[in-house]
């Protein structure tokens, strides 16, 4: 089982220039101490409905913020009162504690909620002193073999290969940028193919991009990236860099275009 120290901190900060920002909220896999001691939840199970590998993708822009934590210490994306999983009913139905986390666990995961949001509202804060608009990357994956590793994988009708959530914004707003991003996405040579890019099909975003929007109504815009699990085995977390990579690539790909879109604004 991960633990955490004292001393570890509760995500990874990256400045630099330019006007996008990226987050994977779900990447990490650190359980603190306190909590790891009366987790239930073996650790595959808990890594299958994280999402491994996604802070690779935020290093193709310069400023990011990347939780350590697991979504299982609390989960960045979802209101406050709904951050720390509790029963079954609020992750999935799985059986995450030994015992119940007393009160005193539960404010300190509410806390970390608590910090995360301010650290990002600063940053977000110098982006738009400095640029007027900004772009970010709310990134996440998703799985598509939930029936068990040699099951069908579910429909691709309903599971794209990228699904970008735009379902918290004002669309008509950001409707060039948008489309901008996800033509280039669609058009990217993935291994001599292109990638099926579809728009809240799957998800439409959640609670960090409602916030965002909600916080900079005139300039922010958050492109929800959920990836279909392509590039890893689901059950066993196995990754395969090659197509990670290029997925890397098809993302970094978008920038150029992002850029042009928000001086067009």
């Amino acid at each position: 089982m991960t633990h955490n120290n004292h001393f570890q901190p509760l995500w990874s900060v990256h400045e630099g220039e330019g006007p996008i920002f990226a987050t994977a909220l779900h990447s990490g896999h650190e359980i603190r101490a306190d909590l790891a001691k009366i987790l239930a939840l073996e650790e595959d199970n808990r890594l299958r409905e994280e999402d491994p590998f996604t802070d690779i993708l935020t290093k193709a822009v310069a400023n990011r913020i990347v939780p350590i934590r697991s979504r299982f210490e609390v989960d960045l994306n979802r209101p406050r009162e709904d951050a720390f999983y509790v029963e079954p009913d609020d992750a999935w139905g799985l059986h995450i504690w030994e015992q119940a986390p007393d009160q005193k666990m539960i404010e300190k995961s509410l806390h970390e909620f608590d910090l995360f949001y301010a650290k990002t509202k600063r940053q977000l804060c110098r982006l738009e002193a400095e640029f007027g608009r900004f772009v970010v990357f709310d990134i996440h994956s998703y799985n598509y073999r939930r029936e068990g590793p040699n099951a069908t994988p579910d429909d691709p009708a309903k599971n794209p290969d990228i699904n970008i959530g735009t379902g918290t914004m004002d669309r008509k707003k950001w409707s060039s940028l948008i489309n901008h991003f996800i033509y280039d996405l669609r058009t990217f040579d993935y291994f001599g193919k292109h990638l099926d890019v579809r728009e809240n099909v799957k998800f439409k975003g959640r609670q960090f991009a409602t916030w965002v929007h909600q916080s900079f109504p005139d300039s922010g815009c958050v492109l929800s990236i959920e990836l279909k699990k392509i590039f890893m085995d689901e059950w066993t977390g196995e990754l395969d860099r090659r197509k990670l990579d290029l997925l890397y690539a098809a993302l970094k790909s978008t920038l150029p275009g992002i850029l042009n879109e928000l001086k067009l604004l």
